[in-house]
């Protein structure tokens, strides 16, 4: 079944080994590793992680919560983070010369943008091999995909992880649904 293009306007990285490829070419790249990192370990929105200041970051350890006011909803969504997200927030600070109050992924103008995170993306998906609709929800659209397929975590829980209003919302973003029911089909 091809899960790679479920939504002709947003793709997510379905593939474990893609997830793998993207983290090997990041490897010498501690500030874009933890971006995906995080990305793919979180259900924040791109401006989300792009709003985080070291000072918030700089102390957690795997189990931690990390609390964040969402920009579209202005309710706080906490995310306990793995010790993934935490080795790659680790990595990046312990060569990034970032003060407390510094944006946690600055570039050479500053913040980060989400279209430049957007490039990003695209750019390490096409670098590995793959093919569709890449883009800033990508990384946050693959976290859900995740949770969903492999822990069988229910909708509700991912409509509220995600801060979407419906569940009908969190399936037409994931659009696990059509693939489930195509499935069922499948001899």
């Amino acid at each position: 079944m091809d899960r790679t293009n479920c939504l002709p306007f947003a793709t997510f990285t379905p593939e474990k080994k893609a997830i793998a490829r993207i983290k090997k070419i990041l490897a010498d790249r501690p500030r874009d590793l933890c971006l995906f990192t995080l990305g793919i370990n979180t259900a924040y929105r791109a401006n989300e992680l792009l709003s985080l200041r070291v000072g918030q970051v700089q102390a957690l350890r795997a189990g931690d919560v990390l609390d964040l006011k969402q920009r579209k909803t202005h309710k706080y969504r906490p995310v306990t983070l793995n010790a993934t997200a935490v080795a790659a927030i680790q990595a990046w600070l312990e060569i990034g010369d970032l003060k407390a109050d510094d944006y946690l992924f600055t570039g050479q103008r500053g913040c980060l943008t989400v279209e430049t995170m957007s490039t990003r993306v695209k750019t390490w998906c096409h670098d590995v091999g793959l093919k569709g609709n890449y883009g800033s929800h990508t990384l946050r659209k693959t976290w859900g995909y995740w949770q969903r397929l492999e822990r069988g975590t229910a909708i509700p829980l991912l409509m509220e992880a995600f801060g979407h209003a419906t569940q009908q919302q969190t399936l037409a973003y994931l659009g696990i649904q059509s693939n489930e029911i195509a499935a069922i089909y499948e001899l």
